[in-house]
């Protein structure tokens, strides 16, 4: 095996473990422009509930 082929061989196998790699949820995400939880004291704001759909890489995780 040639240094070509090896080097062809890594990058076939390294890429879909990187892009894998960032694929899902970790943690608890908030939707962009969603308002914050922490208020400060004496006010209160309406809050806003999320719909959590499920994602097609849930059941691996």
């Amino acid at each position: 095996m040639t240094f070509t082929k090896a080097a062809r061989l890594v990058l076939l196998l390294a890429i879909p473990g990187l892009v894998l790699t960032g694929c899902g949820r970790k943690g608890d995400l908030e939707r962009p422009g969603a308002m914050s939880t922490t208020a400060p004291a004496g006010t209160a704001k309406p809050q806003q509930t999320a719909v959590d759909r499920p994602f097609l890489l849930d059941p691996l995780l």
